[in-house]
């Protein structure tokens, strides 16, 4: 092998594990071993710049000691001399970080003369308008200089509910004491609620599935309604003692009927199964929708449940503003959007067939049915009708909790 050639091969074999200092040095021992023109073979051999070289037999000649005969923290020896390379950009501008805090801080960005008010603020956009106002910068700086101040990336955060009522924990309390006293006794314990509405046909559904590459399902550009075949309501009905789940897909309205139509499908497809000597039943709901607390004709549906099952319903309704405490929110409704994620419902049968194979690895099963029946809204409830509901409010908060009996 020529020399030059071994320069080069020995150069390549150690260029991964060299810092800037170390091949310096190195390139500078090899010109000074091959003599005069070493600089310029090794030069041309290892692309190094002559000016790079000369600096390594100036330190070779100083005897190639750790500048200032100081070390890294971790022990490494220093790459440059201390001072050595480029002055950060906050030296050049002391001002820059006080005007780019100025741009993001939470407590101002909100002031009606922050010029980026309306604004994306990447960091794109604030390089912009830092060198707008005096500050030239790059994008890269900026991120730099956001992350060294302890800035993120961040989404919102649902954690405001409004108003807290008073007794709200109280009735907490009083919910997860009748669930587990229902539950010692091996009586149905339920929690009820209505699935987000979903429009049917080739429409965009939020998530992301795996696909052939370049090959997205593809789908309406508008969100409008399909009048053929019009939009789903999933009522669900999440069983607390044998984790499984009842839905029933509506197709017209969401009423108090429908809420009521859906339990009975529940208990007729899989509650008197599973409970064949049950005598009562506990419903938790939240105070609001088709279910809600002072809908008249959620209590005359319930009446006729009680009725047609024999069972003796109580009812449980989580206070205001706290449906996310449902427990079919979590445990039932999460997995249905997460099994049918990034899936055009482009029918009916779509829609039901998704949410009834929802599975997890904790043993969920679900079970779902259509229902094509007409539930229609602004039923009056007569003075009469409400009158034969036998209702016994408890003793705490009767409007949230209560007990209806059937007819004999």
């Amino acid at each position: 092998m020529r020399p030059v050639a071994a320069i080069t091969a020995r150069f390549k074999a150690l260029r991964g594990v060299l810092d800037e200092r170390a091949r310096r040095l190195w390139a500078a021992s090899e010109a000074r071993a091959w003599g005069y023109g070493g600089v310029s073979t090794v030069a041309h051999a290892t692309g190094l710049a002559r000016a790079t070289i000369a600096a390594g037999l100036e330190d070779l000649k100083q005897g190639a000691k750790a500048p200032d005969g100081e070390e890294h923290e971790v022990g490494a020896l220093r790459i440059r001399r201390r001072g050595g390379g480029r002055k950060r950009a906050t030296a050049h501008d002391p001002g820059l970080v006080r005007a780019l805090e100025k741009l993001v801080d939470p407590a101002t960005r909100g002031d009606p003369q922050s010029p980026l008010r309306w604004t994306c603020k990447s960091v794109r956009v604030l390089a912009r308008e830092l060198t707008r106002t005096g500050h030239p910068v790059s994008h890269q700086t900026v991120r730099t200089l956001l992350s060294a101040a302890d800035y993120s990336l961040q989404a919102n955060r649902k954690t405001r509910e409004g108003k807290q009522h008073p007794d709200r924990n109280a009735q907490f309390e009083h919910i997860a004491a009748k669930t587990r006293a229902f539950l010692r006794r091996r009586q149905p314990v339920i929690s009820v609620d209505t699935k987000k509405k979903e429009l049917v046909g080739d429409f965009k559904n939020a998530g992301r599935e795996w696909r052939p590459a370049g090959a997205p399902a593809a789908v309406r550009v508008h969100d409008f309604i399909d009048p053929a075949l019009g939009k789903v309501i999933p009522y669900g009905v999440y069983d607390l003692g044998a984790n499984t789940g009842w839905v029933s897909v509506g197709v017209d309205h969401d009423t108090p009927e429908f809420a009521g139509q859906s339990i009975q499908q529940w208990w007729r497809k899989m509650g008197r199964r599973r409970y064949p000597t049950a005598t009562d039943l506990l419903i938790t709901a939240d105070a609001g929708g088709s279910n809600s607390a002072r809908a008249r004709l959620w209590k005359v549906a319930l009446q006729r449940l009680a009725t047609d099952t024999g069972l003796r319903i109580a009812v449980c309704h989580f206070p205001p503003g706290t449906s996310k405490w449902n427990k079919i929110e979590h445990r039932m409704f999460c997995h249905i959007t997460e099994n049918w994620r990034g899936r055009p419902l482009i029918s009916h049968e779509v829609v039901v067939n998704l949410i009834a194979n929802t599975t997890i690895e904790q043993g969920l099963r679900i079970r779902a049915g259509l229902d094509t029946r007409p539930y229609p809204t602004g039923v009056t409830v007569t003075p009469a009708a409400l009158k034969a509901v036998r209702l016994t409010p408890d003793t705490f908060h009767g409007d949230w909790n209560y007990l209806i009996t059937p007819h004999r």
